[in-house]
Protein backbone atom coordinates (compact mmCIF):
# COMPACT_ATOMS: atom_id res chain seq x y z
CA UNK A 1 0.00 0.00 0.00
CA UNK A 2 2.88 2.38 0.66
CA UNK A 3 4.12 1.88 -2.92
CA UNK A 4 0.63 2.61 -4.22
CA UNK A 5 0.47 5.77 -2.10
CA UNK A 6 3.81 6.92 -3.54
CA UNK A 7 2.52 6.37 -7.08
CA UNK A 8 -0.60 8.42 -6.29
CA UNK A 9 1.57 11.24 -4.98
CA UNK A 10 2.72 11.77 -8.58
CA UNK A 11 -0.39 10.60 -10.42
CA UNK A 12 -2.87 12.97 -8.74
CA UNK A 13 -1.16 16.24 -9.80
CA UNK A 14 -0.68 14.81 -13.31
CA UNK A 15 -4.39 14.00 -13.74
CA UNK A 16 -5.50 17.30 -12.22
CA UNK A 17 -3.15 19.16 -14.59
CA UNK A 18 -4.65 17.37 -17.60
CA UNK A 19 -8.19 18.23 -16.43
CA UNK A 20 -7.15 21.87 -16.05
CA UNK A 21 -5.61 21.80 -19.54
CA UNK A 22 -8.90 20.49 -20.98
CA UNK A 23 -10.83 23.23 -19.15
CA UNK A 24 -8.52 25.91 -20.54
CA UNK A 25 -8.61 24.43 -24.02
CA UNK A 26 -12.41 24.38 -23.98
CA UNK A 27 -12.42 28.03 -22.87
CA UNK A 28 -10.06 29.23 -25.60
CA UNK A 29 -11.78 27.34 -28.42
CA UNK A 30 -15.19 28.42 -27.03
CA UNK A 31 -16.36 24.81 -26.68
CA UNK A 32 -16.40 24.24 -22.94
CA UNK A 33 -17.29 20.70 -21.81
CA UNK A 34 -17.01 21.37 -18.07
CA UNK A 35 -19.20 23.05 -15.52
CA UNK A 36 -17.72 23.91 -12.15
CA UNK A 37 -19.92 21.88 -9.82
CA UNK A 38 -19.91 18.73 -11.95
CA UNK A 39 -16.13 18.84 -12.30
CA UNK A 40 -15.64 19.40 -8.56
CA UNK A 41 -17.97 16.46 -7.90
CA UNK A 42 -16.03 14.25 -10.31
CA UNK A 43 -12.62 15.11 -8.86
CA UNK A 44 -13.98 14.70 -5.34
CA UNK A 45 -15.17 11.22 -6.29
CA UNK A 46 -11.62 10.45 -7.39
CA UNK A 47 -10.33 11.53 -3.98
CA UNK A 48 -12.72 9.20 -2.15
CA UNK A 49 -11.65 6.30 -4.37
CA UNK A 50 -7.93 6.74 -3.82
CA UNK A 51 -8.38 7.11 -0.06
CA UNK A 52 -10.31 3.86 0.01
CA UNK A 53 -7.85 2.01 -2.24
CA UNK A 54 -4.70 3.38 -0.59
CA UNK A 55 -5.97 2.17 2.79
CA UNK A 56 -6.91 -1.26 1.43
CA UNK A 57 -10.53 -1.00 2.57
CA UNK A 58 -11.86 -4.07 0.77
CA UNK A 59 -12.30 -7.79 1.40
CA UNK A 60 -10.31 -9.67 -1.23
CA UNK A 61 -11.80 -13.11 -1.92
CA UNK A 62 -8.56 -14.53 -3.27
CA UNK A 63 -5.26 -12.90 -4.20
CA UNK A 64 -3.48 -13.31 -7.52
CA UNK A 65 -0.22 -14.50 -5.86
CA UNK A 66 -2.21 -17.36 -4.28
CA UNK A 67 -3.74 -18.32 -7.63
CA UNK A 68 -0.48 -18.30 -9.56
CA UNK A 69 1.28 -20.26 -6.83
CA UNK A 70 -1.30 -23.06 -6.81
CA UNK A 71 -2.66 -23.11 -10.37
CA UNK A 72 0.28 -22.37 -12.68
CA UNK A 73 0.54 -25.08 -15.34
CA UNK A 74 3.59 -23.64 -17.09
CA UNK A 75 6.11 -20.94 -16.27
CA UNK A 76 6.72 -18.33 -18.96
CA UNK A 77 10.24 -16.94 -19.00
CA UNK A 78 10.54 -13.29 -17.97
CA UNK A 79 10.94 -11.73 -21.41
CA UNK A 80 8.92 -9.41 -23.62
CA UNK A 81 6.35 -12.15 -24.27
CA UNK A 82 5.35 -12.38 -20.61
CA UNK A 83 4.57 -8.66 -20.52
CA UNK A 84 2.51 -8.85 -23.73
CA UNK A 85 0.53 -11.89 -22.56
CA UNK A 86 -0.02 -10.33 -19.14
CA UNK A 87 -1.35 -7.13 -20.69
CA UNK A 88 -3.74 -9.04 -22.95
CA UNK A 89 -5.05 -11.17 -20.06
CA UNK A 90 -5.58 -8.09 -17.86
CA UNK A 91 -7.48 -6.37 -20.67
CA UNK A 92 -9.55 -9.49 -21.36
CA UNK A 93 -10.41 -9.77 -17.65
CA UNK A 94 -11.22 -6.06 -17.59
CA UNK A 95 -13.67 -6.46 -20.45
CA UNK A 96 -15.62 -9.20 -18.67
CA UNK A 97 -15.53 -7.37 -15.35
CA UNK A 98 -16.90 -4.30 -17.11
CA UNK A 99 -19.58 -6.39 -18.80
CA UNK A 100 -20.64 -7.86 -15.45
CA UNK A 101 -20.90 -4.35 -14.03
CA UNK A 102 -23.32 -3.32 -16.77
CA UNK A 103 -25.50 -6.40 -16.79
CA UNK A 104 -25.97 -7.56 -13.17
CA UNK A 105 -27.82 -5.50 -10.56
CA UNK A 106 -25.39 -5.84 -7.67
CA UNK A 107 -22.34 -5.26 -9.86
CA UNK A 108 -23.87 -2.14 -11.40
CA UNK A 109 -23.78 -0.52 -7.96
CA UNK A 110 -19.97 -0.47 -8.03
CA UNK A 111 -19.87 1.11 -11.48
CA UNK A 112 -22.79 3.57 -11.56
CA UNK A 113 -20.65 6.36 -10.07
CA UNK A 114 -18.48 6.33 -13.21
CA UNK A 115 -21.52 6.95 -15.42
CA UNK A 116 -23.31 9.40 -13.13
CA UNK A 117 -21.95 12.60 -14.64
CA UNK A 118 -24.23 14.26 -17.16
CA UNK A 119 -21.13 15.71 -18.81
CA UNK A 120 -18.35 13.85 -20.58
CA UNK A 121 -14.82 15.07 -19.97
CA UNK A 122 -11.51 14.07 -18.41
CA UNK A 123 -12.84 14.81 -14.92
CA UNK A 124 -15.59 12.21 -15.19
CA UNK A 125 -12.88 9.59 -15.81
CA UNK A 126 -11.98 10.05 -12.14
CA UNK A 127 -15.47 9.15 -10.92
CA UNK A 128 -14.40 5.84 -9.44
CA UNK A 129 -16.10 3.56 -6.97
CA UNK A 130 -15.82 3.23 -3.20
CA UNK A 131 -18.63 0.66 -3.08
CA UNK A 132 -16.54 -2.16 -4.58
CA UNK A 133 -15.76 -3.58 -1.16
CA UNK A 134 -15.51 -7.21 -2.32
CA UNK A 135 -12.36 -7.81 -4.34
CA UNK A 136 -12.99 -10.57 -6.88
CA UNK A 137 -11.00 -9.33 -9.89
CA UNK A 138 -8.10 -11.82 -9.38
CA UNK A 139 -10.56 -14.63 -10.17
CA UNK A 140 -10.92 -13.16 -13.67
CA UNK A 141 -7.14 -13.42 -14.06
CA UNK A 142 -7.22 -17.22 -13.98
CA UNK A 143 -5.80 -17.45 -17.55
CA UNK A 144 -2.76 -15.48 -16.40
CA UNK A 145 -2.42 -17.71 -13.33
CA UNK A 146 -2.60 -20.88 -15.45
CA UNK A 147 0.16 -19.47 -17.67
CA UNK A 148 2.32 -18.71 -14.65
CA UNK A 149 2.48 -14.94 -15.21
CA UNK A 150 4.53 -13.65 -12.23
CA UNK A 151 2.71 -11.55 -9.67
CA UNK A 152 5.30 -8.78 -10.04
CA UNK A 153 4.36 -8.36 -13.71
CA UNK A 154 0.64 -8.11 -12.90
CA UNK A 155 1.35 -5.67 -10.05
CA UNK A 156 3.22 -3.33 -12.41
CA UNK A 157 0.86 -3.58 -15.37
CA UNK A 158 -2.47 -3.32 -13.48
CA UNK A 159 -2.12 0.36 -12.45
CA UNK A 160 -0.66 1.25 -15.87
CA UNK A 161 -3.66 -0.43 -17.51
CA UNK A 162 -6.01 1.56 -15.24
CA UNK A 163 -4.31 4.93 -15.78
CA UNK A 164 -4.26 4.34 -19.55
CA UNK A 165 -8.07 4.51 -19.55
CA UNK A 166 -8.04 8.18 -18.56
CA UNK A 167 -7.21 9.96 -21.82
CA UNK A 168 -10.19 8.87 -23.91
CA UNK A 169 -12.77 10.58 -21.68
CA UNK A 170 -12.96 13.67 -23.88
CA UNK A 171 -15.16 15.26 -26.53
CA UNK A 172 -12.31 17.23 -28.08
CA UNK A 173 -10.85 14.32 -30.08
CA UNK A 174 -12.73 12.97 -33.08
CA UNK A 175 -12.44 9.59 -34.75
CA UNK A 176 -8.90 8.28 -35.13
CA UNK A 177 -8.83 6.38 -38.41
CA UNK A 178 -7.30 2.91 -38.36
CA UNK A 179 -6.79 3.05 -34.56
CA UNK A 180 -10.58 2.69 -34.24
CA UNK A 181 -10.11 -0.99 -35.16
CA UNK A 182 -7.51 -1.72 -32.46
CA UNK A 183 -7.84 0.41 -29.33
CA UNK A 184 -10.63 2.09 -27.41
CA UNK A 185 -10.80 5.70 -28.63
CA UNK A 186 -12.63 8.81 -27.36
CA UNK A 187 -15.30 8.28 -30.03
CA UNK A 188 -15.94 4.72 -28.87
CA UNK A 189 -16.00 5.71 -25.22
CA UNK A 190 -18.44 8.54 -25.84
CA UNK A 191 -20.76 5.81 -27.08
CA UNK A 192 -20.14 3.82 -23.92
CA UNK A 193 -21.14 6.72 -21.64
CA UNK A 194 -24.20 7.65 -23.69
CA UNK A 195 -27.79 6.87 -22.65
CA UNK A 196 -29.20 6.87 -26.18
CA UNK A 197 -30.99 3.51 -26.69
CA UNK A 198 -28.68 2.47 -29.52
CA UNK A 199 -25.61 3.11 -27.37
CA UNK A 200 -26.62 1.54 -24.04
CA UNK A 201 -24.17 -1.12 -22.74
CA UNK A 202 -21.92 -0.89 -25.79
CA UNK A 203 -18.13 -0.59 -26.11
CA UNK A 204 -17.14 -2.28 -22.87
CA UNK A 205 -13.46 -2.67 -23.77
CA UNK A 206 -10.85 -0.89 -21.71
CA UNK A 207 -7.74 -0.61 -23.89
CA UNK A 208 -8.34 -2.96 -26.83
CA UNK A 209 -11.63 -2.77 -28.73
CA UNK A 210 -11.22 -6.25 -30.25
CA UNK A 211 -13.23 -7.86 -27.42
CA UNK A 212 -16.28 -5.74 -28.25
CA UNK A 213 -15.99 -6.64 -31.92
CA UNK A 214 -15.61 -10.35 -31.14
CA UNK A 215 -18.37 -10.59 -28.53
CA UNK A 216 -20.99 -8.39 -30.19
CA UNK A 217 -20.90 -5.32 -27.94
CA UNK A 218 -19.34 -2.85 -30.37
CA UNK A 219 -21.17 0.25 -31.59
CA UNK A 220 -19.72 3.02 -33.72
CA UNK A 221 -20.49 6.64 -32.84
CA UNK A 222 -23.13 7.81 -35.30
CA UNK A 223 -23.19 11.36 -36.68
CA UNK A 224 -26.99 11.35 -36.67
CA UNK A 225 -27.17 10.19 -33.01
CA UNK A 226 -25.26 12.66 -30.80
CA UNK A 227 -24.45 11.01 -27.46
CA UNK A 228 -26.32 12.19 -24.36
CA UNK A 229 -24.62 11.43 -21.06
CA UNK A 230 -25.53 10.30 -17.57
CA UNK A 231 -27.68 7.46 -16.25
CA UNK A 232 -31.35 6.79 -16.96
CA UNK A 233 -32.14 7.17 -13.25
CA UNK A 234 -30.30 10.46 -12.62
CA UNK A 235 -28.19 10.78 -9.49
CA UNK A 236 -29.52 14.31 -8.78
CA UNK A 237 -26.72 15.10 -6.33
CA UNK A 238 -23.12 16.31 -6.41
CA UNK A 239 -22.27 14.09 -3.42
CA UNK A 240 -20.14 11.19 -4.74
CA UNK A 241 -20.52 9.18 -1.54
CA UNK A 242 -24.30 9.15 -1.92
CA UNK A 243 -24.06 8.30 -5.63
CA UNK A 244 -21.93 5.27 -4.78
CA UNK A 245 -24.74 3.68 -2.78
CA UNK A 246 -27.94 4.95 -4.42
CA UNK A 247 -28.46 1.83 -6.54
CA UNK A 248 -27.61 -0.48 -3.63
CA UNK A 249 -30.15 1.32 -1.44
CA UNK A 250 -32.84 0.95 -4.12
CA UNK A 251 -32.10 -2.78 -4.27
CA UNK A 252 -32.36 -3.05 -0.49
CA UNK A 253 -35.68 -1.19 -0.43
CA UNK A 254 -37.12 -3.27 -3.29
CA UNK A 255 -35.97 -6.51 -1.67
CA UNK A 256 -37.68 -5.44 1.56
CA UNK A 257 -40.90 -4.33 -0.09
CA UNK A 258 -41.55 -7.29 -2.39
CA UNK A 259 -43.71 -10.05 -0.97
CA UNK A 260 -42.16 -12.71 -3.17
CA UNK A 261 -39.41 -14.56 -1.28
CA UNK A 262 -37.73 -15.67 -4.51
CA UNK A 263 -37.64 -12.06 -5.75
CA UNK A 264 -36.04 -10.97 -2.47
CA UNK A 265 -33.08 -13.20 -3.33
CA UNK A 266 -32.80 -12.97 -7.09
CA UNK A 267 -33.10 -9.19 -7.38
CA UNK A 268 -29.37 -8.90 -6.63
CA UNK A 269 -28.37 -11.10 -9.56
CA UNK A 270 -30.94 -10.13 -12.16
CA UNK A 271 -30.16 -7.86 -15.14
CA UNK A 272 -29.40 -4.26 -14.24
CA UNK A 273 -32.59 -2.31 -13.54
CA UNK A 274 -34.79 -5.38 -12.97
CA UNK A 275 -37.37 -4.93 -10.19
CA UNK A 276 -40.02 -7.29 -8.74
CA UNK A 277 -43.36 -6.83 -10.52
CA UNK A 278 -45.33 -6.05 -7.34
CA UNK A 279 -42.84 -3.35 -6.35
CA UNK A 280 -42.71 -1.86 -9.84
CA UNK A 281 -46.47 -1.32 -9.84
CA UNK A 282 -46.75 0.03 -6.31
CA UNK A 283 -43.51 2.05 -6.17
CA UNK A 284 -42.66 3.31 -9.67
CA UNK A 285 -39.30 5.05 -10.18
CA UNK A 286 -39.06 7.81 -12.75
CA UNK A 287 -36.41 7.50 -15.43
CA UNK A 288 -35.38 9.46 -18.48
CA UNK A 289 -37.60 8.61 -21.43
CA UNK A 290 -36.48 11.26 -23.92
CA UNK A 291 -32.69 11.57 -23.81
CA UNK A 292 -32.76 14.81 -25.79
CA UNK A 293 -35.24 16.56 -23.53
CA UNK A 294 -34.44 16.23 -19.84
CA UNK A 295 -33.22 18.73 -17.28
CA UNK A 296 -29.66 18.21 -16.13
CA UNK A 297 -29.00 18.46 -12.41
CA UNK A 298 -27.89 22.03 -11.84
CA UNK A 299 -29.08 23.64 -8.58
CA UNK A 300 -28.51 27.39 -8.30
CA UNK A 301 -25.00 28.27 -7.20
CA UNK A 302 -23.41 31.69 -6.76
CA UNK A 303 -19.88 32.48 -7.85
CA UNK A 304 -19.01 32.45 -4.16
CA UNK A 305 -20.28 28.92 -3.64
CA UNK A 306 -18.48 27.74 -6.79
CA UNK A 307 -15.29 29.34 -5.52
CA UNK A 308 -15.77 27.72 -2.11
CA UNK A 309 -16.28 24.31 -3.76
CA UNK A 310 -13.03 24.73 -5.70
CA UNK A 311 -11.27 25.88 -2.52
CA UNK A 312 -12.48 22.79 -0.66
CA UNK A 313 -11.42 20.51 -3.49
CA UNK A 314 -7.92 22.00 -3.60
CA UNK A 315 -7.48 21.90 0.17
CA UNK A 316 -8.65 18.29 0.48
CA UNK A 317 -6.40 17.32 -2.42
CA UNK A 318 -3.52 19.00 -0.60
CA UNK A 319 -4.34 17.15 2.62
CA UNK A 320 -4.44 13.90 0.71
CA UNK A 321 -1.10 14.53 -0.99
CA UNK A 322 0.44 15.15 2.43
CA UNK A 323 -1.10 11.88 3.67
CA UNK A 324 0.58 9.99 0.82
CA UNK A 325 3.87 11.86 1.33
CA UNK A 326 3.93 10.99 5.03
CA UNK A 327 2.19 7.61 4.65
CA UNK A 328 4.62 5.40 6.60
CA UNK A 329 5.16 7.87 9.45
CA UNK A 330 1.47 8.48 10.06
CA UNK A 331 0.75 4.80 10.76
CA UNK A 332 -2.29 2.74 9.77
CA UNK A 333 -4.63 3.71 12.61
CA UNK A 334 -3.92 7.39 12.12
CA UNK A 335 -4.28 6.95 8.36
CA UNK A 336 -7.83 5.73 8.92
CA UNK A 337 -8.46 8.80 11.06
CA UNK A 338 -6.89 11.09 8.47
CA UNK A 339 -8.89 9.44 5.66
CA UNK A 340 -12.04 9.91 7.74
CA UNK A 341 -11.43 13.67 7.85
CA UNK A 342 -11.12 13.74 4.05
CA UNK A 343 -14.26 11.62 3.54
CA UNK A 344 -16.27 13.75 5.96
CA UNK A 345 -15.01 16.91 4.29
CA UNK A 346 -16.05 15.71 0.84
CA UNK A 347 -19.45 14.66 2.15
CA UNK A 348 -19.87 18.07 3.78
CA UNK A 349 -18.93 20.42 0.97
CA UNK A 350 -20.65 18.39 -1.77
CA UNK A 351 -23.81 18.39 0.38
CA UNK A 352 -23.38 22.15 0.62
CA UNK A 353 -23.12 22.25 -3.18
CA UNK A 354 -26.48 20.41 -3.19
CA UNK A 355 -27.86 23.12 -0.89
CA UNK A 356 -28.65 20.55 1.81
CA UNK A 357 -29.51 22.05 5.19
CA UNK A 358 -27.57 19.41 7.12
CA UNK A 359 -24.31 20.28 5.35
CA UNK A 360 -23.58 23.09 7.80
CA UNK A 361 -23.56 20.68 10.75
CA UNK A 362 -21.06 18.42 8.99
CA UNK A 363 -18.81 21.36 8.13
CA UNK A 364 -18.97 22.80 11.64
CA UNK A 365 -18.45 19.44 13.39
CA UNK A 366 -15.49 18.54 11.17
CA UNK A 367 -13.94 21.97 11.55
CA UNK A 368 -14.21 21.95 15.34
CA UNK A 369 -12.91 18.35 15.52
CA UNK A 370 -9.91 19.34 13.41
CA UNK A 371 -9.17 22.37 15.57
CA UNK A 372 -9.44 20.30 18.76
CA UNK A 373 -7.05 17.69 17.35
CA UNK A 374 -4.50 20.36 16.45
CA UNK A 375 -4.86 21.97 19.90
CA UNK A 376 -4.39 18.65 21.74
CA UNK A 377 -1.44 17.39 19.67
CA UNK A 378 0.15 20.68 18.64
CA UNK A 379 0.45 19.31 15.11
CA UNK A 380 -1.48 17.86 12.19
CA UNK A 381 -0.22 14.29 11.69
CA UNK A 382 3.40 15.47 11.61
CA UNK A 383 3.02 18.33 9.12
CA UNK A 384 5.14 20.70 11.24
CA UNK A 385 8.14 18.47 10.56
CA UNK A 386 8.02 19.41 6.88
CA UNK A 387 6.37 22.84 6.94
CA UNK A 388 6.92 25.44 9.65
CA UNK A 389 3.60 26.50 11.11
CA UNK A 390 1.90 23.89 8.90
CA UNK A 391 -0.62 23.02 11.59
CA UNK A 392 -1.60 26.70 11.82
CA UNK A 393 -2.39 26.71 8.10
CA UNK A 394 -4.56 23.62 8.56
CA UNK A 395 -6.27 25.32 11.52
CA UNK A 396 -7.03 28.38 9.35
CA UNK A 397 -8.49 26.02 6.74
CA UNK A 398 -10.83 24.48 9.35
CA UNK A 399 -11.93 27.93 10.51
CA UNK A 400 -12.76 28.88 6.92
CA UNK A 401 -14.85 25.71 6.50
CA UNK A 402 -16.82 26.49 9.68
CA UNK A 403 -17.65 30.02 8.55
CA UNK A 404 -18.16 28.87 4.95
CA UNK A 405 -20.72 26.28 5.97
CA UNK A 406 -22.60 28.83 8.07
CA UNK A 407 -22.49 31.54 5.40
CA UNK A 408 -23.67 29.44 2.47
CA UNK A 409 -26.39 27.80 4.55
CA UNK A 410 -27.91 30.81 6.32
CA UNK A 411 -26.85 33.87 4.32
CA UNK A 412 -27.12 32.52 0.78
CA UNK A 413 -29.89 30.00 1.32
CA UNK A 414 -32.32 31.86 -0.95
CA UNK A 415 -29.85 32.56 -3.74
CA UNK A 416 -31.39 32.29 -7.22
CA UNK A 417 -29.21 32.39 -10.32
CA UNK A 418 -29.94 35.38 -12.60
CA UNK A 419 -31.90 34.69 -15.78
CA UNK A 420 -29.39 35.60 -18.46
CA UNK A 421 -31.95 35.06 -21.22
CA UNK A 422 -34.16 37.96 -20.08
Amino acid sequence: METYATALLYAIPFFVALVLFEVLYGHFVKNQKHNVMDTVSSLSSGLTNIVKDSLGLALVLVTYPYLVEHLAIIQIEANWAVWLIAFITIDFAGYWNHRLSHHINIFWNQHVIHHSSEEFNLACALRQSISNVIGYFPILLLPAAFLGIPNEVIAILAPIHLFAQFWYHTQHIGKMGWLEYIIVTPSQHRVHHAINPVYIDKNLGQILCIWDRWFGTFQEELDEVPPQYGVLKPAATWNPILINFQHFWRLCVDAWRTRNLWDKFRIWFMPTGWRPSDVTVKYPISKIEDVYNFSKYKPDASLGLKGYAIFQLLCNTGLLLFMFFNYAEIGFNNLLFFGGFVFLGIYGYTSLMDRKQHAVWIEVFRGIAGLVLIFLTGDWFGINTYLALGSYLVAIYFLITIFGGIYFTYFEKNYVAPNLAS
